[in-house]
């Protein structure tokens, strides 16, 4: 099977990279492009990296094909990025249902829900969290377009009534601190923040992460000889990076990779390091794992490498946004929000499915007590609720590498002009 999206499958190796350094460009200034329409070509843009670099780890891997070797943090990025697009797409199907309630009120929920074009199990569970917000004093069209967010989550979290409840109220202090005194404009600051914040991410981690990769990938191409890892430390640079620091980074991963835990408490293990160095570390490593004698020793390192990428995505670029210094007027708390959606977030690695719920629940009960369920009690605006999360997620991937080769269709904006 082609699992390459058809954008991407006529396009040559060269070519691929090219494709995702415009992919990621913006549209001229008169026609900007939507957060869909950016997340689309950074899913497809990441899809193109994957192959590319993942290559160099499995030279039988052909584009649009599969591997059992283990994935690195690029083959994991495009199912991240698409999360994120159906996240963006729920916004804008949130966004319509209020634009058509401001011309005519729904009737009812049912009606309200008859707009939003929900049906099956995704209907009842938008249904019930619609039911709470109510209880708590939203209008049926603001409750509606606020329960519509988790469409594209783990609706089944909301099984336990613990969990229910305890999002209902998290909800609905949202929207009573939202800016606006109408109802739907309060919804609506709710939803404008989550869309923000899930665009502004996607952005700030591609330039940065996958700018990076495309740099790196350029640089490999243009050299001559072998490539090793002392040559990747010694010629490869990143700006803000130190080579010292990238040096001392790959020399302790070498040495670590099979340690149980895997290494991943890096502020204490590398106290003062610019975290750019780790990227660069990283494709050390890569290169490193391409040479290893073993399988095991080969995923070892992969592991290690992805550990370093991810704490350079997660401590440097998601945290600025999801918590930032200043909030915008016209938002709600993005730390809050994230908090009250953690509990239903989930993310499809090809077909691999990862929950937050599971995660939480795999972990011991933080507060003791069973009028509370586990994963109300993290929030993934906080670094470490979030870290830990991620780690687990690779773990899981791990013991199943061709499930994300399985790569995702990039989201199309519907509301966006053709």
């Amino acid at each position: 099977m082609d699992l390459l999206p058809s954008f991407l499958r006529p396009l040559t190796t060269s070519a691929l990279l090219l494709a995702a350094v415009t992919l990621a460009l913006p549209a001229r200034a008169d026609d900007p492009p939507t957060p869909l329409e950016d997340n689309q070509r950074i899913t497809e843009g990441y899809i193109a990296i994957a192959y590319e670099l993942s290559g160099l780890l499995d030279p039988t891997l052909q584009p649009g094909g599969s591997s059992n070797v283990r994935p690195n943090w690029f083959v994991f990025a495009p199912h991240a990025s698409r999360t994120g697009g159906e996240g963006m797409l729920a916004t804008a199907l949130a966004r319509r249902l209020i634009e058509t309630a401001r011309g005519q009120p729904s009737l009812s929920l049912l009606h309200a829900l008859d707009r939003l074009g929900l049906v099956g199990t995704v209907r009842i569970t938008v249904e019930n969290l619609s039911l709470e917000l109510i209880l708590r004093g939203l209008p049926t069209d603001a409750a509606a377009s606020l329960a519509s967010l988790i469409t594209a989550m783990n609706g089944g979290a909301l099984a336990d009534s613990r969990t229910l409840t305890t999002t209902a109220s998290r909800f609905a202090s949202l929207y009573w601190s939202a800016p606006g005194s109408l109802p739907l404009d309060k919804a609506e600051s709710v939803i404008i923040t989550l869309e923000r914040t899930l665009h502004e991410g996607n952005l700030a981690i591609f330039t940065d992460i996958g700018g990076s990769a495309i740099l790196y990938l350029d640089w490999r191409r243009s050299v001559t000889g072998a490539i090793t890892p002392a040559r990747v430390l010694s010629e490869f640079s990143l700006p803000d990076a130190v080579s010292q620091e990238a040096q001392l980074a790959y020399t302790y991963a070498v040495a670590h990779a099979n340690d149980t835990p895997r290494p991943y408490q890096f502020a204490s293990i590398f106290p003062g390091m610019h975290w750019k160095s780790l990227l660069v570390a990283a494709f050390a490593l890569y290169e490193e794992a391409r040479l290893a004698p073993t399988p095991a020793a080969r995923d070892a390192l992969i592991a290690m490498g992805n550990n370093y990428v991810a704490w350079r995505e997660q401590h440097d670029m998601a945290q600025p946004v999801f918590s930032p210094a200043v909030a915008s007027t016209d938002e709600v708390s993005r730390s809050a929000l994230l908090q009250a959606l953690t509990p239903m977030l989930s993310t499809d690695f090809g077909t691999l499915k990862w929950n937050y719920s599971d995660y939480a629940y795999s972990q011991p009960d933080r507060d003791g007590s069973i009028l509370t369920s586990p994963p109300t009690e993290y929030s993934w605006a906080v670094f470490w609720d979030r870290w830990t999360g991620i780690l687990y997620a690779f773990d899981q991937a791990y013991g199943s590498p061709s499930a994300l080769w399985v790569m995702p269709e990039p989201i199309v904006d519907p509301t966006a002009e053709p």
